[in-house]
Order: structure tokens, then C-alpha cells, then sequence
């Protein structure tokens, strides 16, 4: 059965994805300044829970979200994510603040950027809480965050959830480690990228790099490489996703948390934490990336349907099928 198919099959079984599951989702809801070798977006909206959010909502419904704004942050947006079933209970709002921003610029191969500003703003002192309806979250993806902030969030759930996914990056490696290992030890599935992966393994060969990582606590690893698709690990068990070619590619930001969010949001639509679904959530992930990066901040996210999202993925499907 092609991959396709299979969605297609899933999507019989599980008819009425938004009522049975939802997600729980941590990170920034933010505001983005990119230039790339395709143009510019200024003040865009930006964020990896936003991102999170947007991807896991063509799976499931609602998606709790976690975060701190600004009253800055417009409230189009805010409407746009609660249309989409978005439930902002835990969305804390700092009157008088600012949201975080970020600004960078990116080079002709995407792969390689440098940050021109950071402005923490109501991020440096935020102290995540949870809402009472929150604490039996079923499934938590844990956006890229200090690990202190991640810690804290496990904390106040009333159970372990059936799965828990995060994100993190070199900075957090290089400044609280001790606190990283800890989370580590807490979650499910780790999401990195490839420099990643071997800074935080100390092993240059991904295969060396998954089997340290695995040690440290978490079932299944992903090490996502950008142009270049994606690898998951699970025990001794390797599944490769290749990324799409694409006639267009404008803006990469965000694509690591759209790829999150698409895998966790098919991981609570199905309920099945099997090494096959986790392949197909990757497939999902994967194609929800693909349309992110067509254009500059969330704007291609917002125009999708579930008929462009199953065409997609069979784009992926045939991608990699043949006989031998």
C-alpha cells in the first residue's frame, strides 16, 4: 500500500481527527524580521509555537497553546489561531510589553544565516502556567525554549503524557547543559538538526551521534536536514525521509517547527505511537515543511486545505517508491 493510501485509509478510521485527541504546545509566539536572497518580510508573525500550532492543526484540534506576548501582537492573528483551533487559555499577555523579535538574514543556499538582533522583551522573564484543563495534556511538544522554562512545564503536568516531544539548539548545550540532560531524561522524541546532533552526541557519524543522544534518554530521535529530508531513529531501527525538490523556496524560517508540529499533530490525531505511524508522522511533517518555506512567515500555512495536504504527501510517497 503506498503512502498515500495509507493516508487516505487513516483518514477513514480516524473520520472526526479535531474531537479525539489534542496537543499541548510550548514555544514563542513571536515577530520575525528576515531578508533572504528572495526579499524581505519586516515585523512578520513568527514563533516556533506559532508554526507548532498552525502545521498540527490540519491534524487535530484543539492545540493548547503555551506562550508570552506583548499587547502588540496583532489580534488578526490571535483570531486567525483560534480559528484553527487554537485554544489561548494559556497564552499569557503583557500589557505595556513588547512580543520577543528576532531578525535574520539569510544566504543563497538557506542553509546559512546569521542573526542580526534578539530582543527577549516579555520572554526573559517568562514563567510558564499551565490552566488546570492543561495538566492531562495526552501529547506536549515542547518548542525550542530554555531548558529551565521546559522543566518547568513538565512539572505541572498531573501525568506523563503518551508521548512528549521537544526541540532545542547549540546555545542551550553550550549554557545549561545540566538542565538539558535533565529533559532529556523526560522525553520521547528529541528534534534536531544534523550540527546539532553531533555537538550534543560529541560523534561526527549521525548513525554514533543517534545511538549517544538515545542513551541520554529519548525513544526515537529526529535529526532534520533541511534540503536534505530527514532521518529518525528508534533502537537500531533507521527510516530516511528526502525532502521535496521545489521550484520555489523563499523562506526557510520556521520549517523545523512546521515539520513538529506536523509530526505531533498526526502522532494525537491517530493515537498510534508505533515505529510505522512515527514514519508516516515524519511523511506529514515533512509535507506540512515543504509548503511552509514557499513563502515568508506563516502566509502559506494559513491557505492550505486538506486536499493540498494529501496531494503532497503523495508527492512524498512517490518520491521514494520503486521496484527492484
Amino acid at each position: 500500500m503506498g503512502g498515500f493510501r495509507i493516508f487516505a485509509a487513516l483518514n477513514e478510521q480516524y473520520p472526526t481527527p479535531h474531537l479525539r485527541m489534542s496537543l499541548l504546545a510550548v514555544g514563542t509566539v513571536a515577530f520575525d524580521d528576515i531578508e533572504t536572497p528572495f526579499g524581505r518580510a519586516e515585523r512578520v508573525v513568527g514563533g516556533a509555537c506559532t508554526y507548532i500550532s498552525l502545521a498540527a492543526s490540519y491534524f487535530v484540534r484543539p492545540i493548547r497553546i503555551v506562550s508570552v506576548i506583548g499587547d502588540d501582537f496583532p489580534t488578526e492573528m490571535l483570531e486567525n489561531l483560534k480559528q484553527r483551533g487554537a485554544d489561548l487559555e494559556g497564552l499569557q499577555i503583557k500589557e505595556g510589553q513588547k512580543s520577543f523579535f528576532w531578525s535574520g538574514k539569510y544566504y543563497r543556499d538557506l542553509n546559512t544565516r546569521d542573526t542580526l538582533d534578539t530582543q527577549l522583551n516579555v520572554l526573559a522573564d517568562f514563567d510558564p502556567v499551565l490552566p488546570p484543563g492543561y495538566r492531562n495534556a495526552e501529547y506536549l511538544m515542547l518548542g525550542n525554549l530554555t531548558p529551565q522554562v521546559q522543566l518547568r512545564v513538565l512539572e505541572q503536568l498531573e501525568h506523563r503524557p503518551k508521548l512528549v516531544a521537544m526541540d532545542t539548539m547549540n546555545f542551550w548545550m553550550d549554557t545549561a547543559w545540566d538542565d538539558l540532560q535533565q529533559v532529556l531524561k523526560r522525553v520521547d522524541v528529541l528534534t534536531i538538526n544534523d550540527e546539532e546532533a553531533r555537538q550534543l552526541s560529541g560523534e561526527h557519524s549521525l548513525v554514533k551521534a543517534a545511538r549517544a543522544v538515545l542513551a541520554m534518554g529519548p525513544r526515537f530521535l529526529i535529526i532534520k536536514k533541511g534540503e536534505h529530508g530527514a532521518l529518525l531513529f528508534h533502537g537500531e531501527e533507521l527510516f530516511y525521509a528526502p525532502a521535496l525538490p521545489l521550484a520555489e523556496v523563499t523562506d526557510p524560517t520556521g520549517a523545523g517547527d512546521t515539520f513538529a508540529g506536523g509530526f505531533m499533530g498526526w502522532i494525537a490525531r491517530t493515537g498510534d505511537l508505533s515505529m510505522d505511524n512515527m514514519r508516516r508522522a515524519v511523511i506529514c511533517g515533512s509535507a506540512l515543511a515543504s509548503f511552509c518555506v514557499e513563502k515568508f512567515s506563516v502566509e502559506r500555512l494559513l491557505e492550505l486545505d486538506d486536499a493540498l495536504i494529501q496531494q503532497r504527501i503523495r508527492q512524498f510517497a512517490d518520491l521514494v517508491h520503486f521496484r527492484f
